[in-house]
């Protein structure tokens, strides 16, 4: 896999090379011919590709003067200098290249919102058409555009001739549409606001849980308080996890009444729109644009925290724990809501780094240090001590909330699965079946609780028919799921059906090459297919992957003697 990997940098490498020197100008040349310039210049573009911004700017900064002849190289340099968040010197640095006549869409962009956050709305309306103008064939590009401008148009039209301007045809902006049209009733101060917020919260179509808060953060700005704490208390029902919600419904009960998103505020509204193009981005696993909007979003409106849960994903996603940790440490100051979540992140981010004992504490005495510890915060504790291990004490925790709900609560699977299964690893196995045929019995279309128990049905060597139906109703639910698709092979291999077991072991190895279990299933079905020299090479194969048990291993060293 090392090895791979190496392959593909080197082909980018070289890729990066050829493009480099085919966009450069004939005059500026000699410059970069030297190492130096050339290693800079490379080692910028694939730190900034890689989230590393530090790094990347130290590099492409030594690089002045690049910009005459490559102009990707502007464009680059720009996204370092917002995702550090020096967004002065990516305005300073923008003029410079205007100056020059050698503007791009993102300097652009940037000049533009440096006024807009300025309230300097005519200059701001200016940069923005200028990005229009630029008609690039991005349809990103395309629709930021189109957006700037048109709020920026809107203080010198009346609502019904806005509504026409917000209308994006393209059918993958129609959620926006819907979300465009709310703030512009907000901005207009309409007297229908109120309806197109409800509107908007009651389509449970698509989870339009982060505008239940706008919505109420709307009612608070006007004054209507009770009402505020009404909408937040319904939204909840149905999003009981959203994380801004809660702290909002903890802020309201407290009297603190303040909110920091304000749908009459033009910067505000932007601050969203680029969010929303953040979303999107990530969403692709395209970290660095999602970056840069984000951090425009972060500098349009500062006091809106929620901007940084979505950019402290990004850097864990990347593995850049060091950022994300700083994010959320300032995030856990924001209340109590935030003070948990953010403790759950930090607790897998170590448990990433192998410091276990250190994400238990932690984790431990973040929950004792909850005021009101409510259900779904006992849950997200219990189901931690479950997956690092903690069985006895999850169980503990995984009972108190069973007893505390119904068998209508969209928690009551979950709880029972997760206390299935920590029965399950202590050896209960009688109360560990209970629990997983009882959180069946209240969600049957769990694909993952139907895999567990019958997988644990076919090692127990019991129900074998019945676990392989039920397997093929989970692969149905869950398609080329690697963990289904080998339990479904192994019912099929206990019920000796062995050429049938082949296709599904091999697909599922193919989709899983280091996972020991699966290897170790395939090579025991090719043997029985009379592949023996094949099942060998498995075997072996699995005794030299690092997560190989070694009960497992034990027994493959029998078989590598002995055979089946």
């Amino acid at each position: 896999m090392n090895i791979f990997k190496s392959i593909v940098k080197l082909i980018v490498q070289i890729f990066f090379v050829i493009f480099f020197f085919s966009t450069l100008q004939a005059k500026n040349l000699d410059k970069f011919k030297e190492g130096s310039y050339i290693s800079d210049y490379f080692s910028g573009i694939l730190l900034l590709n890689d989230n590393q911004y530090d790094e990347s700017y130290s590099f492409l900064k030594k690089l002045g003067g690049l910009e005459e002849s490559h102009l990707d190289y502007s464009s680059k340099y720009l996204y370092s200098l917002v995702n550090l968040g020096k967004f002065n010197e990516a305005f300073n640095y923008s003029k410079k290249l205007e100056n020059r006549k050698l503007g791009n869409f993102e300097s652009d962009l940037i000049i533009g919102v440096y006024y807009l956050k300025n309230n300097n709305h005519n200059l701001a309306q200016k940069y923005f058409l200028k990005l229009k103008n630029r008609k690039s064939k991005s349809v990103l590009n395309i629709f930021v555009s189109n957006s700037l401008l048109n709020w920026l148009s809107f203080k010198s039209l009346d609502l019904k001739n806005a509504q026409k301007k917000i209308n994006v045809k393209n059918s993958k902006f129609q959620n926006l549409n819907i979300i465009q049209n709310v703030f512009l009733h907000c901005f207009y101060n309409s007297q229908k606001t109120e309806f197109f917020f409800e509107e908007l919260v009651l389509n449970q179509k698509i989870d339009f849980s982060r505008y239940n808060y706008f919505y109420a953060a709307y009612l608070s700005n006007i004054g209507k308080i009770e009402q505020a704490k009404k909408v937040i208390n319904s939204s909840l029902k149905l999003y009981p996890r959203n994380l801004l919600l809660n702290q909002y419904k903890l802020d309201l009960n407290k009297g603190k009444h303040t909110n920091n998103f304000n749908c009459q505020n033009l910067s505000s509204i932007i601050a969203e729109i680029f969010y929303i193009t953040a979303n999107a981005l990530s969403s692709q696993n395209i970290y660095t644009f999602s970056n840069f909007y984000l951090n425009l979003s972060k500098y349009l409106n500062n006091d809106f925290y929620h901007f940084d849960t979505l950019l402290a994903e990004n850097f864990y996603k990347t593995d850049d724990f060091v950022q994300a940790k700083k994010i959320y440490k300032e995030m856990s100051k924001q209340g109590e809501a935030f003070f948990w979540y953010s403790a759950k992140q930090n607790a897998k981010i170590l448990i990433k780094q192998d410091k276990k004992e250190k994400a238990l504490k932690l984790i431990n005495n973040t929950y004792e240090k909850l005021s009101k510890k409510n259900i779904y915060q006992t849950f997200d504790y219990a189901k931690f001590l479950k997956n690092n291990e903690q069985f006895e004490d999850s169980i503990k925790l995984y009972t108190k909330i069973i007893k505390k709900i119904k068998k209508d609560h969209p928690l009551y699977p979950k709880a029972k699965d997760g206390r299935g299964v920590a029965y399950e690893r202590i050896g209960e196995w009688q109360k560990a079946e209970k629990d997983l045929l009882s959180s069946l019995d209240a969600s049957p279309d769990q694909a993952y609780v139907i895999n567990y128990l019958a997988y644990s049905w076919i090692e127990k060597g019991v129900k074998i028919e019945q676990s392989l139906k039920m397997l093929e109703k989970a692969n149905n639910l869950k398609s080329n799921d690697p963990y289904i698709i080998d339990s479904l092979g192994w019912a099929l291999f206990k019920l000796k059906r062995y050429k049938d077991a082949k296709y599904y072991l091999q697909s599922a190895v193919e989709l899983m090459p280091s996972d020991p279990i699966v290897n170790d299933h395939y090579g025991d079905v090719l043997w029985k297919n009379g592949n023996k020299i094949q099942a060998r090479y498995y075997w072996s194969y699995v005794l030299n992957l690092e997560d190989t048990e070694e009960d497992l291993k034990n027994n493959i060293k029998n078989k590598l003697i002995l055979g089946l």
